[in-house]
């Protein structure tokens, strides 16, 4: 990717409301007690359409065929011991890094609502529509990226994640941008950010050139409304034009590194996302679709495991090379796991529905510990078994890990919020992650 493009002001005030350009936050006095910070950034692999435990991270083979299919010879991970499946073997020899929710539940079975829960820690149908925790982070540390404030605090890698407003209450300054494009093309091309075909140096030449013909700006001379826009306009073109924008050009990366990887869409946003926490981006979500396996679930898992396999243990392994994991948290999960009993009959043909009663969830990094399982499911993987944990209390430890104050009260004008909800709120809560932490 060359750092060009055919920008607007329009395009500017859009980057300027996702979020970007002017990034928020800051540091906020903690409440006694509460621990410093001990990771700087989250890598949240969303696994849009909610994968099946049974097929990634909590294998049940001894259940039968109805239930585990062909994937029957699951393989232990490193570490833990604990068993994940058989085509996982990349992300095995990484089991010291990362631990295993096995008990993640919420009891909700739709794509919008279960996201909602998963993503907020809240219950949907309240009378907030409150924001998902990577706009929470924006919110706390958006100026604690090194990035000059170029770069937006929190980016999706690459289409927007569609079911709920991530941004909820806080508005459009918080709203993530979306990468858009395609990280495993020859060029990845960021949308409404870049111009196939336009150099350096022609961008310049019409950048002058609008300002030539800008008589509007010219005739009003030294107004405030416009100082702003000239200065979100300047911040635009200095993360396209400048340093900050190279952050995108994986062209940059040795062909083996990008090997490594994987040349997928999946394994390039893994590479990505690596780059972007590594200049300060506090929060990145991977839109990893393709889960919402109703129809042939294990025709699509011989394809899309092996790519997640090789994308995320690479990611991990990266990141402790570089020094990296022990200040990034690597966040997976979906929305809701699968039915575990397979769907043999037509139209299913071999597939699995939504299951919210009982899903898995992976944490690495950022001061969670490594090679650990929590909470355990049923023989069948139907239910919890032993120690549930809700979606608040996943967000609440990752929170605590990034400095944030779980319990402490938004900094919004006019609204006197929890950053996460108390039981007193009618919301299921079993307590954080102090197994891992």
């Amino acid at each position: 990717m060359r750092n060009t493009l055919q920008f607007s002001r329009r395009d500017a005030l859009r980057l300027l409301g996702a979020g970007g350009l002017l990034a928020a936050g800051g540091h906020l006095p903690l409440r006694a007690g509460v621990q410093p910070a001990k990771a700087k950034a989250v890598i949240q692999i969303w696994m849009w359409g909610g994968p099946a435990h049974l097929d990634t991270f909590d294998p049940k083979p001894a259940a039968g065929y109805d239930y585990c299919g062909p994937f029957d010879k699951p393989i232990p991970a490193k570490a833990s011991g604990a068993l994940i499946n058989e085509l996982l073997p990349l992300l095995a020899q990484q089991g010291d890094k990362f631990s295993l929710i096995r008990s993640m539940t919420h009891g909700i079975f739709a794509h919008e609502t279960a996201s909602y829960a998963v993503q907020t820690g809240r219950k949907p149908g309240e009378r907030l529509v409150y924001p998902c925790a990577g706009a929470v982070v924006s919110l706390y540390k958006g100026r604690d990226a090194q990035s000059g404030g170029l770069i937006p605090p929190y980016i999706v890698l690459t289409q927007p994640q569609g079911r709920f407003s991530e941004n909820g209450f806080l508005g459009e300054r918080y709203r993530p941008f979306a990468t858009g494009g395609d990280p495993a093309q020859a060029r990845f091309v960021v949308e409404g950010v870049v111009a196939q075909g336009i150099s350096d140096q022609r961008q310049k030449d019409r950048r002058e050139l609008l300002h030539q013909l800008n008589t509007l700006e010219k005739a009003i001379g030294d107004d405030a409304s416009l100082k702003a826009l000239d200065q979100a306009e300047q911040q635009a073109y200095g993360l396209i034009l400048g340093d900050a924008g190279k952050v995108f050009d994986l062209a940059q990366e040795k062909d083996e590194m990008r090997d490594r990887y994987g040349r997928n869409t999946f394994g390039q946003s893994c590479l990505a996302a690596r780059r972007l926490v590594e200049r300060g981006v506090p929060y990145v979500t991977i839109n990893y679709g393709g889960w919402d396996t109703h129809r042939q679930n294990f025709q699509v898992m011989r394809q899309k495991l092996p790519q997640m396999d090789k994308g995320l243990s690479t990611l991990l392994q990266d990141l402790s090379e570089r020094g990296l994991l022990d200040s990034t948290i690597i966040w997976w999960s979906g929305e809701f796991g699968r039915t575990p009993r397979v769907q043999w009959e037509a139209p299913w043909n071999g597939g699995r529905n939504h299951w919210g009663d009982c899903f898995c969830a992976l944490v690495a990094g950022g001061g969670f510990q490594g090679g650990r399982v929590v909470g355990a499911s049923d023989a069948r993987g139907e239910q919890v078994k032993d120690r549930p944990v809700y979606p608040a209390d996943l967000i609440g430890s990752i929170y605590q890990q990034m400095g944030i104050d779980p319990e402490g009260k938004m900094p919004v004008q006019g609204l006197d919020v929890r950053t996460t909800p108390a039981a007193t709120d009618g919301i299921k809560l079993a307590g954080r992650l102090k197994e891992l932490l």
